[in-house]
């Protein structure tokens, strides 16, 4: 499986291509476009999601709501590019009237500077309009649709916030999707303890008010994923790697943890590893699962837990130092519309990237040209592992 995003922030769509979904796989729409408006809302969020209201166009790959096995052609449309059409206009010869927008204060912690470096760009506005987080839209409809193929294969995931800024979500770490997922539907922030809602939006706010930004935690479970996916044999095909370069990939990611990550590092060997049991009716387990669901690269038939580390947004309303490329003056830098914090949206994108991920695994080491003989192929192999 493989898929392509394009498309500007401010320009007339986002377009997807995925390649490699298999024939006979149901899709919901409407799953997809509650993603979508999921990714969209969140407390701390800016004023585009005001303009915004995201519906995904599936164009080609799909007929009667089931996949044909050629490639999915998605598109999202920007409806704030109605409001941007002649600064962005694809084919228009710039102008003084379509270039009033023009970026040549680069923002500290964006793509700018380096960026118009790399593509020789004086207008920075085109490296900020693709570098933007609104193509993460793309990859949450993407991830939907991988989503679906993962429910419908017994795999079930969910993504949310462990922390925002200093102050946790909870303490309490569950591993139950189900469990997970009414917990954090009930508050705006998508966190598991509904007691930390107020002093978080109280951050929030005074963030808000200072022209600052707020990072934060965000943590994924995916269960009743079977052992063996992904390889020890070379580096590239160890799952865990693809996961964590899947989730870096992301906008303002700036670590990665599986299971206990950073903290199994301050502890013996004998707090980390998991002890192996095995069952005449489950089969083979762990005793605990401080490794996340990993071992030597692959997955061992536990939770898989992912943790991302999101740096807050660089965009400030109360601009940090920067130089002004034309007259290389000392200057603040840009200021574009923004959120005073996007964690609660990236909890979804970072569940999407991970639900690409693990789709992809299991099209690539299976037979998936038809989702009934995927299905059949995979209930087998578990089968297999059960009684090895």
């Amino acid at each position: 499986m493989y898929f392509l995003t394009a498309g500007e922030s401010h320009g007339p769509q986002l377009t997807g291509i995925i390649e490699g979904v298999p024939a006979g796989l149901k899709i919901d729409v409407t799953q997809i476009n509650q993603a979508l408006a999921a990714r969209q809302g969140g407390y701390g969020r800016g004023n585009r999601q005001k303009i915004e209201h995201d519906q995904v166009q599936i164009v080609g790959g799909l007929r009667h709501g089931i996949t044909l096995g050629s490639p999915l052609a998605l598109t999202i449309q920007n409806r704030d590019h109605a409001h941007w059409s002649k600064i962005m206009d694809p084919v228009s010869p710039e102008t003084p009237e379509n270039t009033l927008r023009r970026v040549e204060r680069p923002r500290p912690g964006h793509a700018d500077l380096v960026g118009g470096m790399k593509y020789r760009h004086h207008d920075l506005r085109n490296v900020l309009e693709r570098s933007s987080a609104r193509e993460t839209a793309m990859r949450v409809a993407i991830g939907s649709i991988c989503k679906q193929l993962l429910q419908q294969l017994g795999i079930h995931l969910i993504g949310y916030v462990q922390q925002i800024g200093k102050i946790s979500g909870s303490q309490n770490l569950p591993t139950d999707v189900l469990q997970i997922e009414k917990k954090i539907n009930q508050n705006d922030l998508r966190i598991l303890d509904e007691q930390q809602v107020a002093v978080i939006h109280e951050l929030i706010d005074n963030t808000k008010r200072a022209g600052n930004t707020l990072g934060g935690i965000i943590r994924v479970v995916a269960e009743n994923v079977p052992a063996g996916l992904g390889s020890y044999t070379s580096w590239d095909t160890k799952l865990d790697a693809k996961l964590a370069a899947a989730v870096m990939g992301v906008n303002a990611m700036k670590g990665v943890a599986i299971g206990d990550g950073f903290s199994a590092a301050a502890n013996f060997g004998s707090e980390v590893m998991d002890p192996i049991a095995w069952d005449k009716n489950e089969g083979w387990s762990r005793l605990s699962n401080h490794l996340g669901g990993f071992e030597g690269g692959m997955t061992n038939g536990m939770p898989i837990i992912v943790q991302a580390a999101m740096k807050p947004i660089p965009t400030l309303y109360k601009a940090l130092q920067s130089v002004n490329l034309k007259t290389r003056e000392v200057q603040k830098a840009n200021v574009e519309r923004s959120d005073t914090t996007a964690i609660v949206p990236a909890s979804i994108v970072i569940e999407s990237v991970i639900a690409i991920e693990l789709a992809k695994i299991i099209t690539d080491t299976f037979e998936s040209s038809n989702m009934h003989r995927l299905q059949e192929e995979l209930a087998d192999y578990r089968r297999e592992l059960k009684e090895y």
